[in-house]
């Protein structure tokens, strides 16, 4: 369970939760399966990741490889099929199975359209915080570091939408019909520890993602060793030794549904954050600027 938790890019705690057992029916599933068509509730399952990820290599853009058959996928396959000569229905039956493999042993191992897209828009730039949407997620105990960060990004011009919803699904719901630029959350944690995560799986990375991560971690590392370093901290006087800032793809729920990019920034102990939310949210922000300016 563990070994399918890490491959799977899932929390690796050996426990058969929701997300887990969702994963493992997921996995169940082999290109040519199925029927693979638009519905409602959408289809998901790693024949509908291996799908996208064929229609991406061939110039077909299905948005990111997440394995959920939405409307970009539907319209991307339909698009495959008017080229193909296949019946334009936008249902992946036999007959579509096989045009695809057949036409897709003709391409490479690239990453696809919708990265280069991605690459090129990133490459550009958003212009200035004042340009921006930007949705605040914290799922509880960082409340503290999303106001000041919400109140500095405002006064740099941005619109900014919080979110503590526990539920992550229901963040990237209402992150994706806020229309956001970047979706940034906040899970705290017990013990010392930094991670920025973005959505990554075997076939497909989020370009966006990762840079905004790895930023996160570059200007973190300072504000961290200070907080933690400081004899007045609470880490300090406990005797705590600061994390170092990582990076890690994962395939989190949040990271999955959101259709911008976005990074999960998990840090704690929540007590130490919490007393430096005014300098952890200056970092995060000299981040989010740094990203928006030359985030290719």
């Amino acid at each position: 369970m563990l070994a399918f938790q890490t491959a799977r890019g899932l929390r690796g705690d050996g426990v058969c939760d929701e997300n887990t057992w969702t994963a493992l029916v997921e996995a169940s599933w082999k290109f040519g399966d199925r029927s693979l068509f638009l519905t409602s509730p959408n289809l998901r399952g790693d024949d509908v990741a291996e799908l996208q990820s064929r229609l991406a290599r061939l110039g077909f853009d299905c948005g990111r490889v997440d394995g959920i058959l939405g409307p970009r996928t539907a319209k991307a396959l339909e698009d495959f099929q008017s080229n193909c000569g296949v019946t334009a229905d936008a249902v992946c039956g036999g007959e579509t199975v096989k045009a695809i493999v057949r036409v897709s042993g003709q391409t490479g191992t690239g990453p696809g359209v919708a990265t280069v897209r991605e690459r090129e828009r990133l490459r550009r730039g958003l212009g200035s915080l004042a340009n921006c949407k930007v949705v605040l997620g914290q799922f509880g105990g960082l409340s503290a570091l999303t106001r000041s960060l919400a109140r500095e990004l405002r006064h740099r011009g941005a619109t900014v939408m919080p979110l503590d919803e526990p539920d992550a699904v229901a963040q990237a719901i209402a992150a994706n019909h806020f229309g956001a630029d970047v979706y940034l959350g906040f899970e705290s944690h017990a013990e010392a520890t930094c991670v920025a995560h973005f959505y990554q799986v075997p076939s497909f990375e989020s370009v966006g993602g990762r840079t905004l991560a790895e930023l996160l971690a570059h200007e973190l590392a300072g504000e961290l060793c200070e907080a933690f370093g400081d004899a007045s901290s609470a880490g300090a006087a406990a005797g705590v030794r600061g994390p170092v800032p990582s990076v890690q793809g994962m395939r989190l729920p949040v990271l999955r549904e959101t259709r911008m990019p976005a990074v999960v920034l998990a840090v704690g102990p929540v007590r130490v954050a919490t007393d430096a939310s005014p300098q952890l949210a200056a970092a995060v922000l000299r981040a989010l600027e740094l990203w928006i300016l030359r985030a290719g």
